[in-house]
């Protein structure tokens, strides 16, 4: 997923606090990528990452006779991780290390940027006609930001049953259950499903931070009812919650520890400092470093003007 509302503004993760009471939200905003209308959840001014995600777009749910919704040309990527789970519908993956992966619901494309990659994101031609997603980032720690990009599809994601509901783990390790996917510093990411009339409760790393967001249904958190499409951030010192549904619910929890490090997001660019971002967009521009999306049929992204004055 590219982000098209690029800005360039630190990053500033590390900030503990107390957290115990915390429950701080923030509703979504709407964003265009390509055709597709998407929510973006993160960052958001006030919050900008969650452990080390850092950044949260959700598409769907809609569903289509003909067309191609999703539809993101080739765009490079440097420093993170691209996380893409499927609610409903099929995505293709295509990078320029001959990554492929045909995703559905229940399984998990994972690209790891590192120095430099490139990819796409598109309606296969075989289709259900329904599409509903997430596609999430994670920022590397720089011991990992500059390493090969690679690309690897999981189609066996573990789901334990729990009383009230169960959870799937799609990253790290929850619930005394560890998701296969290859993880570069300590996080969670997990579906949870909330059964009609249910109360459920996870435990939780208290050195995590975590936020959630209800994907669908009605879901309330410790008794209080939460609205969807909305970022409910919990903060550090918790070790378990709770959510009960009267009709069912599905939630995205994330979590890790305070990322610890500054960083820069500018468009599809997580690094240090401005003139990484520089040279990354120069790259780009010249077809250097990323690679070409071959199995992809059209033309590319084209990186947006670049305003900001390097320092000395």
């Amino acid at each position: 997923m590219s982000n098209l509302f690029p800005s360039f503004a630190p990053e500033t993760a590390g900030e503990e606090r107390s957290a115990s009471l915390t429950l701080e939200s923030f509703p979504a905003r709407k964003a265009e990528v390509g055709a597709l209308t998407v929510r973006r959840i993160l960052p958001v001014r006030e919050r900008r990452m969650i452990g080390p995600w850092c950044f949260f777009d959700r598409f769907g749910p809609m569903s289509f006779a003909s067309g191609k919704p999703m539809d993101v040309a080739p765009h490079p990527h440097i420093g993170l991780q691209t996380v893409s789970w499927l609610l409903s519908g099929e995505v293709m993956h295509n990078d320029s290390t001959g990554g492929e992966g045909l995703l559905h619901p229940g399984e998990l494309n994972l690209m790891t940027a590192g120095a430099g990659i490139a990819h796409a994101e598109e309606t296969p031609p075989a289709q259900s006609g329904k599409l509903d997603g997430v596609q999430l980032w994670v920022a590397l720690h720089d011991a990992y930001r500059h390493s090969e990009p690679s690309f690897t599809h999981y189609s066996d994601i573990p789901v334990a049953e729990l009383s009230g509901g169960h959870v799937t783990v799609i990253m790290g390790e929850l619930a005394n259950l560890r998701s296969p996917a290859k993880t570069l510093s300590p996080l969670v990411a997990s579906q949870v499903v909330i059964y009609k009339g249910a109360e459920l409760e996870l435990p939780l790393d208290p050195a995590f931070e975590h936020a959630f967001v209800i994907l669908d249904g009605d879901a309330s958190f410790e008794k209080q009812p939460l609205p969807p499409d909305t970022l409910h951030y919990l903060g550090i010192d918790r070790d378990e919650l709770s959510f009960s549904s009267r009709e069912g619910a599905r939630v995205l929890l994330l979590g890790g520890p305070p990322f610890g490090e500054t960083l820069l997001m500018w468009w599809n660019f997580v690094a240090r400092t401005a003139q990484e971002i520089e040279d990354a967009r120069e790259d780009w521009a010249q077809h250097r470093r990323f690679g070409d999306v071959k199995a992809y049929r059209g033309l590319r992204l084209e990186a947006p003007p670049l305003r900001l004055r390097l320092k000395p």
